[in-house]
């Protein structure tokens, strides 16, 4: 059994979208001197009751198949980070019946936007939408790696997002990159602003320059920065603002209209950013490492 509480968890199905998961979350282990496991779900039992070799062949069968991919993904992270000590499990049936309890109390939560179980025609993002919305860690989704240099982006709301602040911050000090807090206000389309914006908005900049002072405290030595953005879209300014970031981090209150959804800022980051996404699901702390 592996150490939960310093381990990142990795689903991996033998997808692009998984190995690109797989690299990620490889390098972030590392970084943040966790150990990484690699979790595969087969989705054949679903399937057939005889996955056993076939008499005759050597290194058949579906049980075998199965084995393969997780190995994959294995010698993936192990070829990414010839130091990583990593750990792996091959679990049978649909992966949103075993990756939260899986990764419950891991640091992190790693996956492909595609989800896994690709091959079986499972929504786009199907399992990676709900473990954002169920997990009991941070859930952290990669569709896309193209600015690893890029700062942290944080979206807060009016809470502050004390949550995501931790995570953002743990990523901060981690990398070395710098912070950069968002809080975004709302204008309608074609609303006319008859003051300049620091005259407008005195309660957003206090909150904002709470949360930046937070962050400086978390993660001291790491650039941080603030802006308040003012969009008729709450998403869409995120996402804007995501053009060039390593990761954004963004908080969610489940405000989803089914049971087991999250909010909708969260979901559409989640479908447009121009970054890999972390959803933070930790429990606020008062430190970052």
């Amino acid at each position: 059994m592996t150490n939960a509480s310093n381990t990142i968890v990795v689903g991996f199905d033998g997808s692009e979208e998984a190995h690109r998961a797989v690299q990620w979350a490889a390098k972030h282990a590392i970084l943040r001197n966790c150990s990484l496991h690699v979790v595969h779900c087969s989705l054949w039992v679903l399937l057939s009751h005889n996955r056993g070799p076939v008499p005759g062949v050597a290194d058949s069968g579906l049980e075998r198949a199965a084995q393969k991919v997780l190995e994959e993904g294995v010698v993936l992270a192990k070829e990414t980070v010839p130091d990583l000590e990593v750990h792996s499990t091959l679990l049978h049936g649909m992966p949103r019946d075993h990756l939260a309890h899986v990764s419950a109390g891991a640091q992190m939560l790693v996956l492909g936007s595609r989800g896994l179980g690709g091959f079986m025609g499972l929504l786009v993002g199907s399992v990676s939408l709900e473990m954002a919305a169920t997990a009991e860690c941070p859930v952290a989704v990669i569709r896309a790696d193209d600015h690893p240099e890029g700062p942290v982006l944080l979206a807060v709301d009016d809470s502050g997002s004390p949550a995501a602040l931790d995570d953002a911050c743990l990523f901060a000090a981690a990398t070395g990159a710098e912070l950069r807090i968002v809080h975004v206000l709302h204008e309608p389309e074609g609303y006319r602003r008859l003051r300049e914006p620091v005259e407008s908005y005195p309660d957003a900049e206090a909150m904002l320059d709470a949360v930046l002072s937070r962050a400086r405290h978390k993660a001291p030595g790491i650039t941080v920065s603030g802006e308040l953005l003012v969009d008729a879209s709450f998403s869409r300014a995120v996402v804007k603002a995501s053009q060039a970031a390593r990761i954004t981090v963004v908080g969610t209150k489940g405000h989803g209209l089914i049971k087991g959804t999250i909010g909708s800022t969260a979901h559409a980051v989640l479908h447009h950013a121009h970054s890999p996404v972390l959803v933070s699901r930790r429990t606020a702390t008062s430190k970052v490492m």
